[in-house]
């Protein structure tokens, strides 16, 4: 066997090894373990497994070696798959497993991400033995670490009798991959006090860890013990360092690092592109193009990518042009990863889709890559019906799909709403393996929660061993944008609790929430926590304060807020406005109005709408009109919800020949919205005649709402026409709709509590309905009388029962809950119905307290016996 060695060393292409295999042939050696067992590693390092594994299966009788060196064979060849397959064939063949092959196997098992099979393997380790040796450990370590194991991979660290420096490397770079850059610095700090002799690999995770944190200080500790200790410079350190510095916000540290760089190549020069890029300097990252031309260095694919993404972020379709154009010229292929998508993106950014739907058809063997960034272009720009038809296209073509196709795909599904596609994807998901990946699994907690299946959501989220920042604020959103804003609460409160990590992204659901609740109290505790954590500072932020503190009935601090910012935007401007409108301040709100534009600040459509509504809610006409017309001002073209909230102007202040003159004039059919604000008019109004008018057309148009149903019933009640008001609830009967059940939230003590019709669920119970016929007696002795109509409909204890509607139980639960004198403030889901209006506005004189209301439409402020609505919402 030594006198073939140096032949199978010569053997550098296929053809010499083939030789070479038939002279073993016929010279009889191949029946040699140790012969057979080099021609298994040489087909393997040739790339040819298929020959790998004829010379192992003509072999007679394999030993434990040349099982190990097979496996390790299908590791090199990044075939994890068919290496434990191999393991398991061993096993059965009852072959002895040698500490030779235990490294490969624990590598095929992290390439696979089966940490189970790992866990095994390890558990054949310790009974066999072999835990104490040091590079088994080091696989073990690297396995688990790679994997995100970190309990696992620390425990077989902190055991081991000895660690070289690649032991120590691994642990770092663990900790940096799973995102704790403070537990990998801790380890670096070991490391020096133990006088470990670190070299430029090990300090590549330390800078990265540096870099991940952004701490300045540090990051230049760390390069100064690289001086120190003289350290080798070698270029993947040198680009480490300068990335770290870029990312510790010093650009002018990285500048000077890469001027001094030792080594200058293309992948320096690429480096410092992505530098400039993500310190959001698009047009610096541009200019090192003509400094690499002056230079005479060569850009390589992924440089011209970075520099297509600044582009992208600048606009720049002319520049864009000219580098597609270089690439051309220089042979760059664009079927290449980076640069095929980087032109794509280019192009859709700078508005010119069809370019990138040309690209993308020109690239010839289009890889996934490729289809993923048409796919988040189409999405991303709003063409959903376009993404999902591309991805369809994708896995018709038998193309093997990512993550990030998959991703992509799951938010164009929630973005339509469709939940059928996202539950097939969904099932895709499930039997290609990628229900345990991060982004997939976010993304499905994304599609569930913007098609309302929240529990499917949910479902998710929970199975989720190992959340991270997203994940947590995909289920807070996904709760928050659906209403269920006492569990975003929670599980924030949670998140609060254990130090987990939260960013603007969290503090916007839970303040959405905060406003869906008017919680008060709530929304403060987490204005105060957003100064702590150093975001208020955020446009974003200081907007979402602004509308949680207008609805949740604290003006004067919404307007506190809006004062303090540093930067308004029509949003900000929209959102203040709406808040007084809410609150029946027009004058303030037109201020408003008027100081917006002053300030050069264009209103858009959700302006115009609050400032419509604002309208609406004092009644005043004339304005309303004059803020319609003054659309068309502005270049905008009306949509149906402004017609719906001029429609409702003219209907709440009676003028009908005036609304159905408007509706007639429009350009477009009336939807359901617009004949429910005429209906809510005949409400008003007692409009009897109207009514029978717009029955039909309403109730055709939208069969499935069951607010129109009870509004239409209601007035049938309120009018005594019961024969009518038996039909419409026959009706809901007759298609299975259900009156969405009303609830009414008060704020007491920083807690709330949540009150339905008849509600007998709170441990106060008696007291609360005893202290509610308490009042009504006092109110009665004032004059108020209960809605006799509500009490004869006869419909059962929710509808007899006004005495107990979730209204009148929280205003008594406030009473006896709070300081006397003290504001009570309550958030109604529905209309506030008239009996209960009248209630609370005799509640605030009796007991000389302020009572703030929100019902579906507005905020009532009952004081002294008057509401601020004037009677007219």
């Amino acid at each position: 066997m030594t006198l073939y060695m140096p032949l199978f060393r010569s053997c550098n292409t296929p053809r010499k090894l083939l030789q070479l295999h038939a002279h073993l042939l016929t010279s009889g050696l191949h029946r040699d373990a140790l012969v057979s067992t080099k021609l298994i590693e040489s087909y393997a390092r040739m790339g040819s497994l298929e020959s790998t594994r004829l010379v192992f299966d003509t072999f007679s009788r394999p030993d434990p070696f040349m099982w190990g060196v097979l496996i390790k064979c299908y590791v090199w060849n990044y075939n994890f798959k068919e290496a434990i397959i191999l393991y398991h064939d061993m096993l059965y063949q009852r072959a002895q497993v040698s500490s030779f092959l235990l490294p490969s196997l624990l590598r095929a098992c992290s390439g696979l991400g089966d940490v189970d099979m790992g866990a095994k393997i390890h558990g054949k380790i310790i009974k066999s033995g072999f835990d104490s040796d040091v590079v088994v450990e080091t696989a073990l370590l690297s396995m688990y670490g790679e994997k995100g194991e970190l309990d696992a991979a620390r425990a077989i660290f902190d055991k081991m009798s000895t660690r070289d420096v690649i032991c120590w490397s691994s642990i770092i770079c663990s900790y940096v991959q799973d995102g704790q850059p403070y537990s990998a610095l801790e380890m670096f700090q070991r490391m020096v006090f133990e006088g470990i002799a670190l070299d430029s690999v090990a300090m590549l995770g330390v800078t990265e860890a540096c870099a991940d944190l952004g701490c300045l200080r540090i990051a230049k500790a760390v390069h100064g013990y690289i001086v120190r200790r003289e350290i080798e410079n070698a270029e993947s350190l040198e680009i480490s360092l300068i990335v770290m510095y870029s990312k510790c916000a010093d650009l002018h540290g990285a500048e000077k690092l890469f001027e001094k760089a030792s080594h200058r190549s293309n992948v320096s020069w690429t480096a410092m592109v992505s530098c400039y890029n993500q310190s959001s300097r698009f047009q610096k990252a541009l200019d090192i193009c003509v400094k690499m031309h002056e230079f005479g260095v060569v850009p390589n694919s992924v440089t011209m990518a970075s520099f297509l993404f600044s582009c992208s972020q600048l606009g720049l379709l002319k520049e864009g042009r000219s580098i597609h154009g270089y690439v051309i010229r220089q042979g760059i292929d664009p079927d290449f990863d980076l640069v095929g998508p980087g032109l794509i993106n280019m192009y859709a950014s700078c508005g010119s889709l069809g370019d990138s739907q040309k690209v993308f058809d020109a690239i010839k063997d289009k890889q996934v890559v490729s289809w993923n960034s048409l796919i988040a272009v189409y999405a991303r720009n709003g063409f959903l019906e376009e993404a999902l038809r591309l991805f369809i296209q994708l896995l018709a073509q038998g193309l093997f799909v990512d993550s990030f196709t998959l991703a992509s795909s799951l938010s164009a599904c929630g973005n339509m709403s469709f939940l059928r596609l996202g539950d097939q994807i969904h099932g895709h998901i499930a039997k290609t393996g990628f229900d345990s990946n991060e982004y997939v699994q976010n993304s499905l907690i994304d599609l569930y929660s913007k098609c309302g299946s929240v529990s499917s959501a949910y479902q998710i989220f929970s199975n989720i061993k190992r959340k991270n920042i997203i994940t947590w604020n995909s289920m807070v959103g996904g709760f928050a944008q659906n209403g269920y804003s006492l569990e975003a609460i929670g599980l924030f409160d949670w998140m609060h609790s254990k130090g987990l990590s939260m960013d603007k992204v969290t503090f916007l659901s839970v303040i959405q929430a905060c406003s869906h609740l008017g919680y008060l109290e709530k929304g403060k505790w987490v204005h105060h926590k957003l100064i702590v954590y150093g975001i208020e500072k955020d446009s974003h932020v200081e907007t979402a304060l602004t509308d949680m503190y207008a609805k949740c009935g604290d003006l004067q601090m919404a307007q506190r807020v809006f004062d303090d910012m540093l930067e308004r935007t029509v949003v900000s401007w929209s959102a203040m406005i709406g808040g007084y409108g809410m609150h029946g301040h027009i004058d303030v709100a037109i201020s408003l109005f008027t100081r917006m534009v002053d300030s050069e600040i264009k209103p858009n459509e959700i302006t115009f709408m609050n400032i419509l509504s604002a309208c609406s809610h004092a009644g005043s006409v004339e304005k309303g009109k004059y803020y319609y017309n003054l659309m068309e001002d502005f270049g905008m073209e009306p949509s149906l919800d402004h017609f719906t909230c001029m429609v409702d102007l003219l209907c709440r202040a009676g003028d009908f020949d005036g609304a159905f003159g408007f509706i007639k004039s429009m350009p477009v059919p009336a939807n359901a919205s617009i004949w429910g604000a005429v209906l809510n008019g005949c409400r008003i109004h007692h409009r009897m005649d109207l009514i029978r008018s717009i029955e039909e057309s309403l109730l055709d148009l939208e069969k499935n709402n069951s607010g129109h149903y009870t509004l239409l019933s209601n007035i049938y009640a309120e009018e005594e026409k019961w024969d009518k008001f038996a039909k419409v609830r026959s009706m809901m009967k007759h298609v299975g709709m259900r009156k969405v059940p009303g609830y009414s939230i008060v704020e007491i003590n920083r807690r709330i509590y949540r009150f339905g019709a008849g509600d007998t669920s709170h441990p106060q119970t008696k007291e609360i309905y005893r202290s509610l016929e308490n009042l009504i007696n006092l109110a009665q002795g004032q004059g108020y009388a209960l809605d006799a109509t509500i009490h004869s409909t006869s419909l059962g204890p929710r509808s007899n029962n006004v005495k107990s509607h979730s209204e009148k139980l929280a205003i008594a639960f406030g009473v006896i809950s709070s300081a006397p004198g003290a504001t009570i403030r309550i958030s109604k889901n529905l209309r506030v119905c008239l009996d209960c209006h009248t209630f609370a506005k005799n509640v605030s004189k009796i007991t000389g307290r302020e009572i703030i209301m929100r019902d579906l439409n507005r905020f009532h402020h009952f004081i002294n016996g008057s509401c601020s609505c004037r009677d007219y919402w």
